[in-house]
């Protein structure tokens, strides 16, 4: 049997539509992209994979808007993008005592600031070890 591939894409792209984000399709399940059932069919890891690594594009070109962030080492950039992965740039421009002390070169009161956050407690050992680095300079 013979089906044309492209053609059959394009008519289940109109059929289904785009979808971004997760929403109930009605059958009442929850769904993404293009009708894709995760509920029942949870993505593969390498999909997943695929969106980790746009995310990661997505969170290194937010991170190089941030003037202060070009002067980091590469430990510390690996930090802030890490943190903006997590917390979203805004998220993330909301450490004002972290950035203030980063521009004067202090990682150590940065990685207090770090410490010193909601973030810290909701994500502990992550925040720690990223604050530890932050500190170091070292992985």
């Amino acid at each position: 049997m013979s089906i044309d591939i492209g053609i059959l894409t394009d008519e289940l792209k109109r059929d289904e539509g785009f979808m971004g984000c997760a929403y109930r399709c009605t059958a009442d399940k929850i769904t993404v992209g293009y009708g894709h059932n995760i509920q029942d069919n949870p993505i593969p890891e390498y999909i997943a994979e695929k969106l980790l690594q746009y995310d990661i594009g997505a969170a290194i070109n937010d991170c190089e808007r941030l003037y202060w962030f070009y002067d980091l080492s590469d430990v510390r950039k690996r930090v802030i993008i890490n943190m903006v992965f997590n917390l979203g740039a805004n998220g993330v421009a909301k450490f004002e005592n972290m950035i203030d002390a980063i521009n004067q070169g202090d990682y150590k009161k940065a990685a207090n600031e770090m410490r010193n956050s909601r973030w810290h407690r909701q994500v502990t050992a992550r925040a720690e070890r990223l604050a530890i680095m932050m500190e170091t300079d070292n992985a």
